[in-house]
């Protein structure tokens, strides 16, 4: 994260939105043991996984004037084999709910 990263989910949204800050024209963001992530609060769980879906979808593509689509920024969400239905479901319930917002 940038220097001026404020250390909350705000925050997070911005530099994720606002890729200005980073050299390169492509990222990949790892987030590994994603099913670990925030285990104790349910509701910061959903809102960084939030987070990181909105970013995805907002650099999913970029439109080139001749016409070549390519990502900007991928987010990754590993965790154990065990642990990728439960991590699916969640993140099937943050992408429907964004979805009806």
């Amino acid at each position: 994260m940038p220097d001026y990263f404020g250390w909350n989910w705000n925050a997070l949204s911005d530099c994720l939105r606002d890729l200005t800050w980073l050299a390169a024209d492509h990222c990949v963001l790892v987030v590994e043991a994603a099913d670990e992530a925030l285990p104790g609060d349910p509701s910061e769980q959903r809102l960084l996984f939030d987070t990181l879906l909105r970013a995805g979808q907002r650099w999913s593509y970029t439109q080139r004037p001749e016409g070549i689509e390519l990502g900007r920024l991928v987010i990754v969400m590993s965790c154990d084999a065990p642990s990728v239905p439960s991590l699916q479901g969640r993140l099937q319930s943050c992408l429907e709910e964004t979805a009806s917002s």
